[in-house]
């Protein structure tokens, strides 16, 4: 098949990655280039070069926008917009046969577009304001959903999901985070250092618990950083840096225990199966679709409770880590993934002919 990969702008799409979104559209155009489909990644400009890439806009957004995500500022919404309809505009008329829409735009989710060229929209985040309705609206044949969790289904179509909807888990390579059959006895955390991300509760249960902890990840929101992290850091606590795949793999594998630390209704958590994937159970917070992910790999505290977060550090480590790599294993693989991506590519090009008239 040829395969347009529509990501979001925010960051580029290459390794080190910044966040989940990053990685999920780094690996989906890998994973189905290794599968023998013609692909070509539509993302920022500064995006992996080993991609066919063709640039949404010249250089990813924080580059020109630093911190405007979700301010509604008129100058970067029209950028964007701008960038997504020319981007639409040339994958409409690419000969493709299906497109993967990972982007928050609106745009690709437009009848006008969905009707020319069969999609399949992943949804990463919660149902808000901007895009809810366009969402909702886009439920027509030749354009297929998915989100990453039941729970996350269910918060976007409360009233019930449309056959077009569906659940599609995140997957990894398990050789990427290879198993490691014990710890040294310390924490580790990762992620996009953030409020939203609990780094500094996650700071705070490891101390009450006395563990040593090392976060890994990027230090994108500076003021954060310096008012609530790093004056946390010290003796056992420390930061390691943002580091690419096989080194981060390596200083996780090493750990005993993960900290999974959402303060927002995290629809997935793919940090968490990377951790899981290299033997850690997991200390987690009780929210968004944590439960659901690490199931019986975890032991789980109210959300931004630190103080059942350290109790749940102890009752984590009575988890065999064998029990946390086999869940990713049944569950959460690349392989299966992408099964699942080409599953839907199927139904889509099914369901829609390009050019006929929808509802």
């Amino acid at each position: 098949m040829r395969i347009a990969v529509l990501a979001h702008v925010r960051q580029p799409i290459a390794p080190p990655f910044r966040g989940g979104m990053e990685a999920h559209s780094w690996h989906l155009a890998e994973g189905l280039r290794a599968r023998g489909h013609d692909v070509v990644l539509f993302a920022s400009g500064d995006s992996d070069p080993r991609f066919t890439l063709d640039a949404v806009i010249p250089r990813h957004q924080e580059a020109t926008f630093p911190g405007q995500e979700h301010t509604g500022d008129p100058a970067l919404v029209a950028h964007l917009d701008a960038g997504y309809a020319a981007a639409c505009d040339r994958i409409a008329a690419g000969g493709f046969d299906v497109v993967h829409n990972n982007s928050l735009s609106r745009l690709p989710l437009a009848r006008e577009r969905t009707r020319r060229v069969p999609t399949v929209t992943s949804l990463h985040v919660p149902p808000y304001d901007a895009l809810r309705w366009f969402v909702h609206d886009s439920v027509v044949p030749g354009h297929r959903l998915t989100v990453t969790s039941h729970g996350q289904l269910r918060a976007w179509f409360p009233d019930g999901a449309p056959p077009q909807a569906s659940v599609l888990h995140n997957g990894i390579d398990p050789a990427d985070w290879p198993y490691h059959d014990r710890g040294d006895g310390s924490a580790v955390w990762c992620g996009r250092i953030t409020p939203y991300k609990g780094t500094h509760l996650a700071i705070q249960a490891a101390r009450r618990a006395g563990i040593a902890l090392t976060l890994f990840g990027s230090t994108e929101d500076g003021a954060y950083w310096e008012s609530k992290v790093r004056p946390r850091l010290g003796g056992a606590i420390r930061y390691g840096g943002h580091l690419d795949g096989p080194s981060l793999a390596a200083e996780v594998g090493r750990a005993s225990i993960f900290l999974f630390t959402p303060c927002w209704d995290e629809p997935f958590g793919l940090v968490a199966i990377e951790a899981m994937a290299c033997g850690l159970p997991v200390a987690s917070f009780d929210r968004g679709a944590a439960r659901e992910v690490i199931g019986e790999a975890g032991a789980f505290a109210p959300p931004d409770d630190e103080a059942a977060l350290a109790d749940a550090i102890g009752r984590a480590f009575a988890i065999p880590r064998r029990t946390a790599h086999d869940r990713v294993r049944r569950h959460f693989t690349h392989d299966v993934w992408l099964d699942g991506c080409e599953r839907f590519y199927a139904a889509a090009m099914q369901d829609g002919t390009p050019g006929a008239p929808q509802s």
